[in-house]
């Protein structure tokens, strides 16, 4: 089966969130399992790009509206990866390093959809499966059965995969002219809530809807933005799968990023000498917990709540704890949480920025790990910190709930309903003191290391999903 994945991120050639991580290791593990999968993301001018050889195999011209570009498809030479990657190159719209945020998004996201759809037009490519990630593909399950340009991919099936529903793409009828022509009676497969929705048209369009979890396949039927109703109406063709992790990339047994490498037998030597050169790094105790942060400081992660969280926390634990944080995102949080370290040194520090070593070293180093989200589709850093033997403090929210079982109920992490300062204090209460028993903390952590999270089973999933629109 010949399968494009199609996605605006994929690690490590372009990373801002788990979409990269899902869209670098599905593939890999489907081409394990016989398949021919590949991924398509925008050529960025970023270090991946910059450090890696590509043939160019196509060349062509795209409209979009009024504009014109010119695109390339470059391959990645060696399939370094494990699979087939390809950039799209559009020089004006993608020559820049980061991923998002520009205020030309909607057109360059748009362009990227179009070129990849030309391309497979003017080299007559019939893959089996277009499998769409999030918005920044959404356009594409519409385009291929509605655009006259695109005949011929008519009855080539797409799956969107639902990463975060929270995002959508909108934009207004007045880009409208941007899309291929099509007949105007198609025009209800874009519209959502009188504007142009791409996330809403693809799960109108496609063959079929995954989410990255169970539980957040329950959940936005209850809260997506505005699309619950669609989601209901669209629950039949629809399905969670949790994601997995590549356990090869997230081993602490070969993890070249660690300090000191471990694995479940030796995890008590392993770690320690990991806790140490963080606590050395960064002025912390070793012989206390460290609890830790690593992700976006957004309000979607309960990342408004972090200052508040730790000043309490260092507070009513006078010494007693170690507080570590690793993010970046809104600029008033980074000021916040970067300013708390002058009023605790010794026992808080934190870590503004995005920085992979340095979150492998955590994960291996921490004792638990912090995750108030109030939307997690799926979360993959509870499923890294368990492969390193970090214990999870996760509200009970999406993928967190399918992945994270109290210790209280017989499970191997800590949990709590709300999104609150209460809850998270309550919660790393219950760590200090399962921490200082030391018989059930180990006994805890080597549990966690043992739980297969890998991908094996999860890419079977999505080709039995494949099958079942292609047969």
């Amino acid at each position: 089966m010949e399968i494009y994945h199609i996605s605006a991120e994929c690690y490590p050639v372009a990373k801002v969130g788990g979409l990269a991580d899902v869209v670098g290791a599905l593939p890999k593990y489907q081409k394990n399992l016989g398949h021919n999968a590949k991924v398509v993301v925008p050529g960025y001018d970023n270090k991946f790009t910059n450090e890696n050889e590509f043939d160019t195999i196509h060349q062509g011209k795209l409209k979009l509206g009024w504009f014109h570009f010119n695109y390339t498809v470059f391959r990645e030479k060696t399939n370094k990866l494990g699979f087939e990657l390809y950039l799209i190159a559009i020089p004006e719209l993608f020559d820049r390093p980061n991923v998002y945020s520009y205020d030309d998004d909607t057109e360059r996201f748009t362009a990227f959809q179009i070129a990849f759809l030309n391309w497979l037009t003017e080299t007559n490519q019939n893959p089996d499966i277009l499998h769409c990630h999030d918005h920044h593909t959404g356009l594409i399950p519409f385009m291929v059965q509605n655009c006259f340009n695109y005949h011929h991919l008519k009855n080539t099936p797409t799956v969107l995969t639902i990463h975060n529903g929270q995002y959508q793409g909108w934009f207004g009828f007045d880009k409208l002219h941007y899309l291929p022509e099509f007949h105007q009676s198609k025009l209800g497969f874009l519209e959502w809530n009188g504007i142009v929705n791409p996330l809403a048209s693809a799960i109108k369009c496609a063959w079929k809807v995954t989410t990255v979890s169970p539980s957040y396949l329950d959940e936005i039927s209850n809260n997506a933005n505005g699309l619950e109703s669609l989601l209901r109406y669209e629950r039949p063709k629809s399905i969670g799968i949790l994601n997995g992790i590549d356990t090869e990339v997230w081993n602490p047994k070969t993890d070249e990023m660690l300090t000191s490498n471990f694995n479940v037998k030796n995890f008590k030597t392993g770690k320690q000498k990991n806790k140490q050169f963080i606590c050395e790094q960064f002025n912390l105790d070793i012989n206390k917990p460290l609890f830790t942060f690593i992700g976006r400081l957004v309000g979607e992660k309960g990342a408004d709540l972090l200052p508040e969280i730790c000043s309490t926390a260092l507070s009513r634990n006078p010494g007693e704890i170690n507080i570590l944080m690793l993010g970046s995102g809104d600029k008033q949080l980074e000021n916040s949480l970067d300013g708390l370290k002058y009023f605790y040194p010794g026992n808080y520090n934190a870590y503004i920025g995005y920085n992979e070593k340095l979150a492998h070293i955590i994960y291996a180093g921490a004792d638990f790990l912090l995750m108030p989200s109030r939307v997690e589709p799926c979360g993959l850093n509870q499923m890294y910190a368990m492969r390193y033997g970090t214990i999870p403090i996760v509200r009970r929210t999406g993928g967190l709930k399918d992945t994270v079982w109290d210790i209280g109920d017989g499970g191997f992490g800590i949990c709590h309903d709300n999104v609150s300062v209460y809850d998270v204090n309550h919660s790393i209460t219950r760590g200090i003191d399962l921490f200082n028993d030391r018989e059930k903390f180990d006994s805890v952590r080597k549990i966690v290391m043992q739980i297969d999270h890998s991908w094996d089973k999860v890419a079977e999933e999505y080709i039995s999903v494949y099958q079942s629109i292609t047969n």
